[in-house]
């Protein structure tokens, strides 16, 4: 039994951490609006233990405040940290594809394919929201791991999480999966092609291109 107990524990964190998450992506929670562990634990039945831990977890992933006397608050959206994460990932990314695409095998591709063939399908289907942004970060990373910088992709992995919620309002709220599928089997067909400055380009475009589509929503919402 005690091995059993961990798990459990664990999968009721892990059923928080989504719940509240999509409230705050889907705007229900608004930014600055206080998290009151006591009322979300008994709004999802759970002990405050699981509530306290999710809420620690969503710190990490940039959707929660700690603030002195005041405790936890989801975090508001902000047009300036839009435009630093998404710069940084364009300069970082875009320097790890150009070292990666000389080493890319075709089973790299084959992978890289396989995930992309995964978000698509997520995509046509609205109660797969929560793993759109975990198919793009491995999509992107069977792309990037062939440059062998592991601590360069790990700085990328934090860039992304932090991004997670701008992303997945652009592709919810801006009519943005289109695009993003279009551009997504471009740079394979570039990365099969061995066309570095292509790739590379295109990246750039790709990343920066969602940034200005999520500062036009972001500027909305908070003029709202």
């Amino acid at each position: 039994m005690s091995t059993i107990a961990p798990i459990m524990h664990k999968t009721r964190t892990q059923l928080v951490v989504e719940a509240l998450r999509e409230r705050i992506l889907s705007g229900e929670i608004k930014g600055g609006e206080p998290l009151r562990q006591s009322a979300i634990a008994t709004q999802l039945n759970v002990s405050r233990i699981p509530v306290r831990e999710a809420l620690v977890q969503l710190e990490a992933e940039g959707l929660v405040n700690f603030e002195p006397h005041k405790g936890a608050t989801a975090t508001s959206l902000s047009v300036e940290q839009v435009t630093e994460l998404f710069e940084l990932r364009a300069l970082i990314e875009a320097d790890l594809l150009a070292r990666a695409i000389p080493n890319l095998t075709a089973k790299d591709i084959a992978h890289a394919e396989g995930v992309l063939n995964q978000l698509e399908s997520a995509f046509k289907q609205p109660n797969a929201v929560a793993s759109w942004s975990e198919l793009n970060t491995q999509f992107h990373t069977q792309l990037y791991q062939a440059a062998n910088r592991p601590h360069t992709l790990e700085v990328v992995h934090g860039l992304n999480t932090n991004c997670d919620r701008y992303i997945r309002l652009q592709l919810l709220l801006t009519g943005g999966i289109p695009t993003a599928e279009r551009e997504h089997r471009t740079l394979l067909t570039l990365c099969q092609q061995m066309d570095v400055e292509a790739a590379t380009q295109l990246l750039r475009e790709h990343i920066l291109g969602a940034a200005t589509a999520i500062k036009a929503l972001v500027k909305q919402q908070l003029d709202n």
